[in-house]
């Protein structure tokens, strides 16, 4: 069984996915058990998997492929091979429109002075996030991406950035909470049927 993943890339995120001397390219392949080609022309890379035992490597590489393609580099990319880590794309479409000056302020909001903005919501969220043509695309496990989207959702609509932390950081409290009580009472609250 030959299984195919075509993933098509931005040019300009071609080097990357290659690497230096073809070392992230050859750490996907070695990472998933899978073959990567990369036409430098077209931008587009195709995931190849010759037997069914690395069937699932070829969905986690072509994976990879895209999260490089949408900005992220090889190292964050490569988290997407722990099987809680999940990719998210977000539109910035969806809130500013096709307005290049819209999607070009939406962008600047989410990243913040000094890239401050975004490092702060990574730092909330548990989430990597990379800003890159008119999308933003996250990395992380699927409740800490439920925070990052919300919090990139309600900045791009326009909420004040102290708000936003203020959620991530009630967010953060409370699984903190949540964790200590499962520590100190050995498990989850016990329900009495009566």
């Amino acid at each position: 069984m030959i299984l195919e993943k075509r993933v098509r890339i931005p040019s300009e995120r071609i080097a990357v996915l290659i690497g230096r001397k073809g070392s992230s390219k050859a750490m996907i392949e070695q990472s998933c058990g899978v073959s990567l080609k990369v036409d430098s022309e077209t931008g587009e890379a195709t995931v190849t998997c010759t037997d069914a035992e690395h069937a699932a490597g070829a969905f986690a590489a072509s994976e990879v492929v895209s999260a490089i393609g949408r900005g992220f580099s090889p190292e964050n990319a490569m988290t997407l091979l722990d099987e809680e880590s999940a990719l998210h794309v977000v539109d910035l479409r969806e809130f500013a429109g096709r307005s290049p000056a819209q999607i070009a302020r939406v962008k600047s909001r989410i990243i913040g002075a000094g890239g401050r903005a975004r490092r702060n919501i990574e730092a909330l969220s548990g989430t990597s996030i990379s800003v890159y043509g008119r999308t933003v695309s996250i990395i992380g496990r699927a409740d800490k991406l439920r925070l990052a989207v919300d919090a990139i959702s309600r900045l791009s609509e326009g909420s004040m950035h102290g708000s936003v932390y203020g959620r991530l950081e009630s967010a953060r409290r409370r699984e903190k909470s949540e964790r200590m009580i499962l520590w100190e009472g050995g498990g989850p609250p016990k329900v009495r049927a009566d």
